[in-house]
């Protein structure tokens, strides 16, 4: 018997497959919805109140946010080499923002919040927690980064399960001041980049400020006084979901702190400061009705999203950074 398959038939055939994979891809670039910190921190508690654990909550926290980037629809897609992942863009971004923003809490994690002061041993699990986390976000074979990262999370439960354990000492978290502004600084720069390079999506003329307030500071090779910088078309939409990703995990990990810090944050008459910045984090995750980023000029005809952003994440590390000066008063 013999098959034949006209050019018809072909054709449609190769449409069935282009719809579907547009349909799977559109569906697997949906961001994941944000979740209540305090009642998944309470599902992990066996028999106890997570708040009164000093970093049950946001080691939780930080768990949750590393198995979304691994389990949610899709699963992880930075490193696939499969269509239709492989066409995919605006989620491997997404994920590399919260990926960041992990690694950042990770590292503060190691040699802040777990230890007592500069001469104290670092946590056994989390020294090996945090390089799991920095394993190439792209790579896909031996060891692939969800392995890696996988590892990380099993590491992060052991910790929790050292901090659950009261009855013995091996695994602490300080709730002091100092140790949230050291991680907090580290996420003022983070956010400060955010904003620069989505405020490039309209190109502005810049004025090199890199030696300010030093007259005798020096760097390594000269550079212009004056610049122009404007972010590629093919780069929109990449900046636009990174800061979206990086976003959605430092709004659940400042949900946690305010419930982990709230004598902290009380006796700096700091949480209203704290709670406003988390407002300001929950407007970035509002939905895109656009199907594209689109970069209309500053006051042009069409909307410019990366601005949109770029306002909301400055407003944001604006008022990290009073918190910041709050927490370092006496």
């Amino acid at each position: 018997m013999k098959f034949t398959f006209s050019a018809k038939w072909v054709s449609i055939a190769t449409a069935v497959v282009l719809v579907l994979f547009w349909l799977v891809g559109w569906y697997w670039s949906l961001s994941p919805n944000t979740f209540n910190v305090a009642q998944r921190a309470q599902e992990q508690a066996e028999g106890f109140d997570p708040s009164t654990v000093a970093g049950f909550t946001l080691t939780t926290t930080m768990i949750d946010v590393s198995e979304t980037l691994l389990n949610k629809p899709g699963g992880y897609l930075s490193n696939d080499v499969t269509p239709p992942s492989i066409f995919l863009d605006n989620m491997p971004a997404w994920e590399f923002g919260a990926l960041e923003m992990v690694r950042d809490l990770a590292l503060s994690m190691r040699k802040d919040f777990s230890r007592s002061q500069s001469q104290s041993i670092e946590n056994e699990y989390l020294t090996k927690a945090h390089p799991k986390f920095n394993m190439d976000h792209r790579s896909w074979l031996f060891p692939s980064s969800e392995s890696s990262y996988d590892d990380g999370i099993e590491l992060l439960k052991l910790y929790r399960q050292q901090l659950a354990d009261t009855q013995q000492a091996g695994g602490q978290f300080y709730t002091r001041a100092d140790n949230l502004r050291d991680w907090l600084k580290q996420v003022e720069k983070r956010l400060g980049s955010y904003s620069q390079r989505l405020s490039a999506s309209v190109g502005s003329a810049r004025i090199n400020t890199d030696l300010a307030g030093d007259a005798m500071a020096r760097q390594s090779s000269p550079s212009a006084p004056q610049s122009v910088v404007k972010t590629s078309w093919w780069k929109l939409d990449d900046n636009f979901y990174e800061a979206r990703g990086a976003t959605w995990a430092l709004l659940h990990f400042l949900k946690a702190v305010e419930i982990e810090f709230a004598d902290v944050l009380e006796n700096k008459n700091a949480k209203v400061s704290l709670q406003q910045i988390i407002r300001e984090l929950e407007a970035t995750q509002q939905t895109v009705y656009s199907p594209v980023i689109l970069n209309g000029s500053g006051f042009g005809m069409l909307a410019n999203h990366s601005l949109v952003m770029a306002n909301y994440i400055s407003r944001a590390n604006a008022a990290l950074i009073e918190l910041s000066e709050l927490l370092n008063q006496g």
